[in-house]
């Protein structure tokens, strides 16, 4: 959303675009999973009394407004792409289907995940690592606004420091906030590693890919 208090920034979303074609443009295969919260949060709708159910799909058909936002910023700039849904809408994206987003990505396009798993009371995180373990992925980058893991919140205290490298095991005993817990799980038992950045930084979804330490690296 930008700088907006909600919505779809076309700014933003063109950043992000070209972040993305950097990486492309080195033949290095993408998925993406996107969230909803700039458009409709579930757990927040719940908070207000709505229907935790009803929330979560509602966030789900948020994040598959973002992934058509995101598929027109990318096509715009010349790349192939496929939205796949986990929820059926064939006349605007692709049902979920593993061997076909594998093939997808064989030949060069990139496939972006929409509707998160599915399910209620799942996270876009959760589904982010369950579309990784599922295609095979190298590595998770998770994108943010803090540019990694630190010892607190570097927004409310100044003396954090950052971690460069931490163990899945650490993040646990040290109770550090990753992502839900859910995914964080089935990241570490799949020994799938996570690397979480300032995705609002120029360039540094092109260094991660070059192997340049941005962010914090967790893993086994």
């Amino acid at each position: 959303m930008g700088d907006r208090q909600y919505g779809i920034d076309p700014v933003r979303l063109g950043e992000y675009a070209d972040e993305i074609k950097k990486v492309h443009e080195q033949g290095i295969e993408i998925a993406i999973v996107i969230g909803g919260g700039n458009i409709f949060r579930g757990v927040a709708g719940a908070s207000n009394g709505m229907d935790r159910v009803q929330g979560d799909y509602m966030g789900m058909l948020a994040t598959v407004i973002n992934g058509m936002a995101l598929q027109g910023a990318l096509e715009d700039k010349g790349m192939k792409t496929r939205l796949q849904t986990a929820l059926k809408m064939e006349s605007i994206a692709e049902p979920y289907i593993k061997r076909r987003a594998d093939r997808h990505l064989e030949k060069g396009r990139i496939v972006i995940f929409g509707a998160g798993t599915g399910n209620p009371y799942f996270t876009t995180d959760t589904a982010a690592v369950l579309r990784g373990v599922e295609i095979n992925a190298n590595v998770i980058l998770k994108g943010t606004r803090v540019d990694g893991v630190y010892t607190a919140d570097p927004e409310k205290d100044a003396s954090a420091t950052k971690f460069n490298y931490i163990s899945f095991e650490d993040v646990i005993k040290k109770g550090l906030n990753v992502m839900d817990s859910t995914a964080f799980t089935l990241s570490q038992e799949n020994k799938l590693p996570i690397v979480i950045f300032d995705m609002n930084k120029s360039g540094n979804l092109l260094k991660i890919c070059k192997g340049e330490n941005i962010g914090t690296e967790v893993n086994i």
